[in-house]
């Protein structure tokens, strides 16, 4: 055709890097550009996407440094002889994180190569429909054209910038896993949220989840940081609800309090801070290069203020849209998210134009949708699939010091579609067998399986707290996915001694009353 290209991703992140190399595997001429504009704070990384550079993978391996610290202690109890008081650098670690990261970012630019993708580390905005004009860090322009083009640039940490001095003092999500040197006594905020470590931490519940803060939060208490939070209402107040979808818009509370009220008290007794009800006002750098944070107590009414080492927002993210010049396209966005609005078939207002990831409305944002969106997407467009991208009862899991993972709805949604008589819950209280030797606090260790109470009693789903979240919520979301009943789930063997065989057992419904607490075999 007269275009350059069959197919342009604007976006080098999971969804759009799955989307261009399935289209490539069609012997398209595709091309990927791609540029990671620095944070306030001078923060840049390569090729890969929110999730390769400053999410899923630093936040994982960041994790398990912190349960590595756990499992020191723990090891006392099994006559393991460790010298006190153990020490945690952070240099070590980071350098290790930064690396394997590096290493990922890497191994996408091959992969381009060898799909005879064609990548462009230059950022992109539409001149028209088909043309996409591009400018190198240098200021060099380049025009390339496309018959379809794929918008995927993910979205970036918000700032609360009603707080004075929070842009100029502050870090977010983009800057903690790159941080050379500890933190120290950071803060991090949330509008529903603070986390103070010797860092500050403020997270606010707007447009995505607060999950971020609570996993930095937990993550920086366990490798030995003075943690608090902030929190302006409630934690985790998107999840235990439909799909996942919208976390902070379609808000349940009865059960998304209640588990999130277990992680973030599993998270106190372990020595994370919370402040409730409170939201900052100010940050002020003082002459020790401390940064003094001033807030307001919404419960007593007052005003007060701590100095930090760091402070870091989680207060949400926006969709990475505005540089984009949609309006040369004619593409059409939610004027108060500034979401991309796509159809089932990802498509935006302009036909050849379509979006996927976490700059569409709607959407899970979420890594491992955007790449089945991406991939699906090349198979419809070039090859001859039909197939559209299926986001019902899509997994996922908050990596807490005590994970949550979930699949399907929440009660609250389930009762709210069903109706409450045709509701089913059934819950347990559980103590995982590696907590006894240690004698770990296993209060917060819960779950729950939302069922139809109809005869056929279906799956709708499934709630779980406790260690290894993910790897258990996983293997059940193929159930669940597949039409899954209660009569099914008690006919399955569990695997003993397991936490995940507790799921298998689940018979106490909160309808009835009776204590939730396993007992025994």
């Amino acid at each position: 055709g007269k275009n350059e290209y069959d197919l342009l991703v604007v976006g080098g992140g999971s969804g759009g890097l799955a989307c261009a190399k399935e289209a490539a595997q069609f012997g398209r001429r595709v091309a990927v550009v791609d540029y990671v504009e620095p944070s306030p704070q001078g923060t840049t990384w390569g090729l890969g996407g929110t999730c390769v550079n400053v999410g899923c993978i630093p936040k994982k391996l960041m994790h398990q440094a912190a349960l590595l610290g756990g499992a020191l202690k723990d090891a006392q109890h099994y006559g393991w002889n460790i010298s006190q008081p153990v020490h945690h650098t952070w240099s070590v670690m980071a350098q290790g994180v930064q690396n394997y990261v590096k290493s990922l970012n890497w191994g996408h630019r091959v992969q381009l190569q060898e799909k005879k993708v064609k990548y462009f580390n230059i950022k992109g905005s539409f001149s028209d429909p088909h043309t996409v004009r591009g400018v190198t860090k240098a200021g060099k322009e380049t025009i390339l054209t496309a018959d379809n083009i794929v918008l995927a640039t993910g979205g970036r940490p918000k700032y609360p910038m009603d707080v004075p001095g929070a842009l100029e003092h502050g870090i977010t999500s983009d800057d903690v896993f790159w941080l050379k040197e500890s933190p120290g006594k950071t803060p991090l905020v949330h509008y529903l949220y603070i986390v103070f470590i010797e860092i500050v931490v403020y997270i606010c519940l707007t447009d995505v989840s607060p999950d971020v803060s609570l996993e930095c939060a937990g993550f920086l208490t366990g490798i030995g940081l003075d943690t608090t939070v902030m929190m302006r209402s409630i934690p985790l107040r998107g999840f235990d609800q439909a799909n996942h979808i919208s976390k902070i818009k379609q808000m349940c509370f009865t059960t998304q309090q209640q588990m999130a009220s277990l992680v973030t008290e599993h998270m106190e007794s372990y020595g994370t801070k919370f402040l409730k009800r409170c939201f900052p006002t100010k940050v002020e750098k003082l002459k020790s290069n401390r940064l003094q944070v001033t807030w307001k107590n919404a419960d007593l009414d007052t005003e007060e203020t701590d100095s930090f080492d760091t402070v870091m927002w989680a207060v949400g993210r926006a969709p990475n849209t505005k540089t984009l010049n949609l309006e040369a396209a004619g593409v059409k966005t939610n004027s108060e998210t500034g979401k991309i609005i796509v159809d089932a078939s990802e498509a935006t207002s302009v036909p050849h134009i379509y979006a996927i990831g976490d700059i569409t409305e709607g959407r899970p944002e979420l890594t491992p949708t955007a790449i089945a969106a991406g991939k699906l997407l090349a198979q419809r467009l070039f090859g001859q699939s039909s197939e559209l991208m299926d986001y019902d009862n899509v997994p996922t899991t908050v990596f807490t010091p005590l994970e949550y993972g979930c699949v399907g709805l929440s009660e609250e949604s389930a009762v709210q579609r069903h109706g409450s008589d045709n509701i089913e819950v059934y819950h347990a209280y559980y103590k995982p067998l590696e907590f006894t030797v240690a004698e770990r606090d296993a209060t917060q260790c819960y779950m729950k399986m939302v069922c139809l109470r109809e005869r056929e009693q279906r799956i709708l789903g499934l709630h779980f707290i406790g260690p290894n979240a993910g790897e258990v919520i996983q293997g059940f979301a193929l159930g669940i996915k597949c039409g899954a009943t209660y009569p099914q789930m008690m006919k399955t063997v569990g695997i003993h001694p397991t936490c995940a065989e507790e799921v298998t057992k689940l018979h106490i419904t909160k309808r009835s009353g009776l204590d939730a607490t396993v007992t025994g075999c």
